[in-house]
C-alpha cells in the first residue's frame, strides 16, 4: 500500500512537471510588440534588470517559452530575454530584413507593378503568405513583399 501511494504521488509530480501545465504545447509562435514602450529583462519578473527597452509599437518577436505571465522572447536581431505578456499581442508582424531596399509589389510576383521600395527596419503588419510572397502593410500602404526580406514570415 504504501509503494503504491509512493508512486501515485510520483505520476503525480510527473503531471505537474509538464511546462505551465501545458502552455508550452503552441510553441514557438509569433506576436508583436503592442505598447510603445516595453521592457525586456533577463528574467520573469519586474525583480530582474531590463536589459533592453523596446520603443517600436508592432516590433515583431518570437516567443519561446510561457511562464506565469511572462514571455520568453528572442526579437530580429537574435537577443533573448523576458517581456510581460500583456505587453505582447499575438497580431501578426514583420520588419524588412537584408541589404538594400526591399520591393513591395501591388501582386505577389516579380513582374507586377512596383508600389513601394522599403528600408531595412521598416515595420509593419503581415498578412496571408503564399509562395515566398507575404502580404504586408506599413500604415495605409499595402503590398507584397518577398518572404525572405521579412523576419516574422514562415513559421517560428
Amino acid at each position: 500500500m504504501l509503494k503504491r501511494a509512493a508512486m501515485l504521488a510520483a505520476g503525480v509530480a510527473l503531471l505537474g512537471a509538464t511546462p505551465a501545465g501545458g502552455q508550452n504545447s503552441d510553441l514557438p509562435y509569433w506576436a508583436t510588440v503592442d505598447v510603445t514602450e516595453a521592457n525586456m529583462r533577463v528574467g520573469p519578473s519586474q525583480e530582474y534588470r531590463i536589459d533592453w527597452v523596446y520603443k517600436r509599437k508592432g516590433l515583431p518577436v518570437k516567443v519561446l517559452r510561457v511562464r506565469e505571465g511572462w514571455r520568453l522572447v528572442e526579437d530580429p536581431v537574435g537577443d533573448k530575454g523576458w517581456i510581460a505578456a500583456r505587453l505582447l499581442s499575438r497580431t501578426r508582424g514583420a520588419i524588412v530584413i537584408g541589404e538594400g531596399l526591399a520591393e513591395m509589389r501591388e501582386g505577389a510576383k516579380v513582374g507586377s507593378a512596383l508600389k513601394w521600395k522599403l528600408e531595412p527596419g521598416v515595420v509593419g503588419k503581415l498578412g496571408d503568405c503564399e509562395a515566398n510572397w507575404c502580404e504586408f502593410s506599413v500604415g495605409k500602404r499595402v503590398g507584397f513583399v518577398e518572404a525572405n526580406r521579412l523576419w516574422g514570415a514562415g513559421e517560428p
